[in-house]
Order: C-alpha cells, then structure tokens, then sequence
C-alpha cells in the first residue's frame, strides 16, 4: 500500500475556450477568479496530494486534442474542462476513449441548471466522473478524485 501512495502521479489539466477570459468573463455564472489564480490552486493541491499539474488552456480544438494524445506519454489522468466543447465536440470525446486515461470532467457553473444545449455532454460517457457546479471547487474536488482513483 505504501508504494502506491508514494509513487509519482502526474495529472494534465486542460482548459477549453474562452476560460482564459476566467475573472472578466460573466463573472456571475464563473466567478472572479483568473485562469492563472485557478492553476496555481491547482498546482498548490497537487502538492498537497503529491502529484504533479501541468495546466494547459487553448481555444483550439486540436490543440486539446494533441494534448490528450500526447497525455498518452506524460501523465496518469486527465483533469478536464473543456467549456463549450464538452457540448460540440465528438472529437475530444475519441481522443479520450483512444489513450483510456483515468479522465475527471469538471465545470466552474452547473451545466444542467442552464441553457438545455449545455445539459448534454459529450466527454462524460468516456470520463471516470464529472463535477460542476461548485466553482472553483469543482477542479480541486476533481483532481483530489482523480488522484484518488489513481492511486487505488
């Protein structure tokens, strides 16, 4: 058991569209905090949970999805927000069904107390778990999940 708590876990966190607008951005549906203040959270509770983040943000839908593939290679998990893709996007959900990395879904706002496209998400079926709804809660409840899930 003791080696499985020490070994090294490296967690890829991607951010989709628009959440580098995070703190000027409808802050009342996703808060006042920046993209940057919202990693370095992260990157302070996988310290706390001896794992490494590495953040990544694009608006580009190949950029996260090269990312995912090259996750293959670099990491144990997958944390994910991938904003309005979560709702378009068949692509993100193949790149993650094809690497079968542990992969934790999260959102800043609840997704199905707004709009009914936003209510259908793409990536869930292929993810260990989803959170939303608690803001910025929601990644670090996330990737103590996903660390979790990894370590077992």
């Amino acid at each position: 058991m003791l080696d499985s708590v020490l070994r090294p876990i490296s967690v890829l966190v991607l951010h989709g569209p628009n959440l580098n607008l995070l703190g000027q951005r409808e802050p009342g549906i996703y808060g006042s905090l920046t993209l940057a203040e919202i990693d370095r959270l992260l990157e302070e509770e996988g310290k706390k949970l001896q794992a490494k983040v590495i953040c990544l943000q694009s608006n580009h839908e190949g950029a996260l999805v090269d990312a995912i593939h090259e996750a293959l290679r670099q990491h144990q998990g997958i944390l994910i927000n991938a904003g309005a893709y979560t709702h378009t996007s068949v692509a993100l959900r193949d790149a993650i069904a094809a690497v079968n990395l542990p992969t934790v879904e999260v959102h800043l706002s609840n997704i199905y107390r707004r709009e009914d496209f936003r209510h259908h998400s793409y990536i869930a079926p292929v993810a260990i778990g989803q959170i939303s709804g608690f803001g910025v809660q929601s990644y670090l409840l996330g990737l103590q999940a996903l660390v979790h899930h990894i370590r077992k």
